[in-house]
């Protein structure tokens, strides 16, 4: 009995595997078009130590946002966003008072604070389980605030009515479907194949507020180029120089880098 109870697994600490992701997600080097450890990317506002005082910002509220899916895991899922939100944005303005009022983190405090905020909730931790959990928490999520929206649409709204693009709020009701997909695909153990999996698929609509639909399938293609003939640290430094050129930043796909990392760390 002794042995058994020692080869038992641990929960998953959802909390710490979020942190811990932001931080792989950083220094990850070279990051097409993003900030990492050798330059800024295509950010003229950002650099790696603005994104060190981000995530040491950020990083306390993933456990508060675990205790506050476990304080109500009584409530059925669809009431589950008005709980979240007060605290999501408490979140972001905690980045922006670390960041000077620059948007480091956003998307990442959304995936992975819904993750987190899953984790509470259910009664196993694993990568279905909380992925399944967002799904439902986000249940309609693109038809409220895309689809039926009216007056002075955002950014977000405009590329949906323009190009059928659900951003974080798709990807989130999805339960995570593109990074599940990509990480099925995933053989070779690398962070950069799988950002390069994620980049190749990704409706990412940084690139599109950037550079429109067509920076997006520039992305998209230089990705699928690189996983059909093969990279080197070579090959993502010519990207990331093509990527700055064209001002482009796959900002969106670096943010479900890090959902990934956390779903195969529970795995």
């Amino acid at each position: 009995m002794t042995g058994l109870l020692a080869t038992k697994p641990r929960p998953a600490d959802v909390p710490s595997l979020a942190e811990a992701a932001l931080w792989q997600e950083l220094e990850l080097t070279p990051k097409p078009g993003l900030v990492d450890t050798l330059n800024s990317g295509s950010h003229r506002d950002m650099d790696h130590a603005l994104f060190v005082r981000s995530i040491m910002a950020i990083a306390p509220w993933f456990s508060r946002f675990a205790e506050l899916g476990n304080a109500h895991a009584d409530k059925p899922a669809d009431a589950q966003l008005r709980i979240i939100r007060p605290m999501g944005m408490a979140c972001e303005q905690a980045m922006y008072v670390a960041t000077g009022g620059v948007n480091t983190h956003k998307g990442g405090i959304f995936a992975l604070g819904l993750l987190c905020f899953a984790a509470g909730r259910v009664k196993n931790v694993s990568a279905d389980s909380l992925c399944c959990e967002v799904s439902n928490i986000c249940r309609g999520l693109v038809s409220r605030e895309l689809a039926a929206r009216s007056g002075r649409a955002t950014a977000g709204e405009r590329q949906y009515q323009q190009y059928g693009l659900t951003g974080a709020r798709g990807e989130a009701e999805s339960g995570f479907a593109t990074v599940r997909k990509a990480l099925r695909q995933w053989n070779e153990r690398s962070l950069h194949g799988l950002l390069l999996r994620l980049m190749a698929v990704n409706q990412d609509s940084n690139l599109v507020s950037r550079g429109g639909i067509q920076g997006l399938r520039y992305v998209q293609g230089y990705a699928r180029e690189l996983l059909a003939n093969g990279w080197d640290r070579e090959a993502l430094r010519r990207m990331d120089n093509a990527l700055i050129e064209r001002n482009l930043s796959p900002g969106g796909s670096a943010d479900l880098l890090s959902v990934g990392w956390v779903l195969a760390a529970i795995k």
